[in-house]
């Protein structure tokens, strides 16, 4: 497994493919991961992922200072340590989760050996840029420069996935290919405990990475036009290098005293939060999947979601919670008090729906469709779009 982001980090791809090499080192697989070192400590080792164990490069790496926390192996170098790695381990497949450093290597150094590529996409380019410190009038061509190499990566793949059916048709507009497959990242649901208790308090939770793509800034504005006597709290749970932007915000619109900042937190803490909310937010706009959102609906949690990329393939409007037109603050806020002013009837056929539609994600269900893939097997996505009524709405709910 090639990633360019892998645990320690803390963001959907790199849990996706911790996930899914864990789920592949219980199911018997023997799993190598290459990846950059979390430190300048590298070399090969054996670490444990989700309580599995399995075979670790962590190739030399430099951080990449413009973001608050990520590292990356020498480009320069790579192509080498991915030529040493596979002709020590003569794997049967390699599954790239990134067609940039370190998934571009070893794509083209496995395809020199007829080694079978699976290419899974997490990567928007245009969510890249404001990282890359590049100038205005660079960044249109520097984002055409990286869709054209994704083009030339993808297409030396024998399959390429992408987590939903809305990401894999932009991915087929983008780089030419016709065969992109949607597979889920995939959950585990059972790790997760719905609540139906009634509510004591009206708490928004958002978790994610403290970055400009998340729009987090249009959460708070719309947190701060809800209703006083709501008594709302607003809970953000991540890290990033927008923190200190987005409390001074608070500060400025007068709901300091109601917005807390948990910086990283444990999964333990994670799930605590999830139980203590009364909805999700997520106005990101450039979600391919969102593992977040996921975990939030097995926790049995309305979401209020923007209306981009994969968020309405996971939230129906009016079922399972509300979308919102992206960056709008107005129609956020109304779209949260719609959430929080609901009875007890309304919000448990909300949460019923949430646990309803996550189901069809079932992490097993993942496992199965690569494991297909990685054989050269044909395989039919797996449906994960829920489009029948729930019980509630056929009782005229």
């Amino acid at each position: 497994m090639a990633a360019d982001t892998f645990a320690p980090d803390v963001n959907g791809a790199a849990r996706f493919a911790e996930r899914l090499a864990a789920g592949l080192v219980e199911r018997g697989h023997n799993v190598h991961v290459v990846a950059p070192a979390s430190s300048r400590r590298h070399g090969t080792w054996t670490e444990t992922h989700e309580g599995q164990r399995m075979t670790a490069h962590r190739l030399y790496s430099w951080r990449w200072f413009p973001h608050d926390w990520l590292r990356f192996a020498l480009p320069w170098r790579v192509r080498k340590h991915a030529a040493r790695i596979l002709d020590a381990v003569k794997p049967d497949v390699v599954h790239s989760q990134s067609f940039l450093v370190i998934g571009r290597a070893m794509t083209i150094e496995a395809e020199r050996r007829g080694i079978r590529v699976v290419a899974t996409n997490h990567l928007m380019p245009e969510n890249l840029l404001e990282f890359t410190m590049l100038p205005g009038f660079i960044q249109e061509p520097a984002v055409r420069t990286m869709w054209n190499d994704a083009r030339k990566i993808l297409s030396k793949a024998s399959a390429v996935t992408t987590p939903t059916r809305r990401a894999a048709d932009f991915l087929e507009r983008a780089t030419g290919r016709s065969d992109v497959h949607a597979i889920s990242c995939g959950i585990d649901a059972s790790r997760y405990s719905p609540v139906f208790e009634p509510r004591t308090e009206n708490r928004i939770a958002f978790v994610g990475r403290i970055t400009g793509e998340k729009q987090i800034d249009v959460l708070i504005k719309a947190f701060a036009r809800l209703d006083a006597g709501l008594d709302a709290q607003l809970e953000i749970l991540g890290d990033g290098d927008q923190k200190k932007n987005l409390e001074s915000l608070a500060q400025q619109l007068g709901v300091a005293d109601r917005v807390t900042f948990t910086g990283y937190v444990t999964d333990d803490q994670l799930k605590a939060a999830y139980s203590r909310a009364t909805v999700l937010a997520m106005p990101s706009i450039a979600e391919l999947q969102s593992i977040v959102t996921m975990e939030a609906m097995a926790t049995a949690l309305p979401i209020v979601a923007a209306n981009a990329m994969a968020l309405p393939h996971l939230v129906h409007n009016g079922e399972n919670g509300y979308l919102f037109t992206p960056g709008d603050d107005r129609e956020l806020a109304l779209r949260l008090t719609d959430v929080l002013t609901a009875d007890e009837d309304r919000l448990s056929a909300m949460k019923r729906a949430s646990l309803r539609m996550i189901k069809p994600h079932d992490i097993q269900n993942t496992l199965s469709t690569f494991e297909s893939l990685y054989r050269g097997e044909a395989v039919t996505d797996p449906v994960t779009e829920v489009t029948d009524l729930s019980d509630d709405k056929r009782r005229g709910r």
